[in-house]
């Protein structure tokens, strides 16, 4: 263990989606997208062995109406692999990862390297999720890879549509309601 004793990580694209993280609660900040996240937590976990949950928060788009606030994701698509490619080559592509803590909302989170705004690439994604992110997926596959438990966390910031292009002024918003969800859901004793 630790000199603090932490065993929860928290885990986030950017700064300012970690700006309301409760005191005393460590913070990794990954960069956005696949490689940085999974990067990134690997490197974070290999050097604190103690961490037995990482919490991902972070923003996200709603692919379907009537979705807002805070889910806790159940499964987890990296949407922008070519899935039924490497199938037929006889690969398995482990395109989705189920989560443990997200079965009551039942949020299907596509991970993928593309900001969505188009309609049309929202529309599609749709039919196989609630939400998209572009690190979620990279994160739960890097816990996954090292025996370590992970919820993914997200709050709606945006439809997945133009407005999203006014994310730096929606985050602060998403920041306070993920701020406010690790302080009512991460019990203080697994962080000392």
């Amino acid at each position: 263990m630790s000199a603090d004793g932490a065993r929860v990580l928290c885990v986030s694209a950017t700064a300012a989606e970690a700006a309301h993280v409760p005191s005393g609660l460590p913070v990794v900040i990954t960069g956005i997208g696949k490689v940085a996240a999974a990067s990134a937590v690997a490197r974070a976990l290999a050097a604190r062995p103690e961490i037995d949950l990482v919490v991902n928060i972070g923003s996200c788009g709603a692919l379907r109406g009537g979705l807002g606030g805070v889910h806790e994701v159940a499964r987890v698509l990296n949407h922008d692999l070519s899935a039924e490619a490497l199938r037929a080559l006889g690969y398995d592509p482990q395109e989705w990862l189920d989560l443990e803590g997200g079965e009551a909302d039942g949020i299907a989170l596509a991970t993928g390297d593309l900001f969505v705004t188009d309609p049309a690439v929202r529309d599609a994604l749709a039919a196989r999720a609630h939400l998209v992110d572009m690190e979620g997926y990279a994160v739960a596959w890097a816990c996954r890879e090292a025996g370590v438990a992970c919820r993914l966390v997200k709050h709606v910031s945006d439809n997945a549509d133009e407005g999203a292009l006014d994310w730096v002024a929606l985050v602060d918003r998403s920041a306070q309601a993920l701020g406010a969800w690790l302080a009512d859901n991460i019990s203080p004793d697994r962080v000392r």
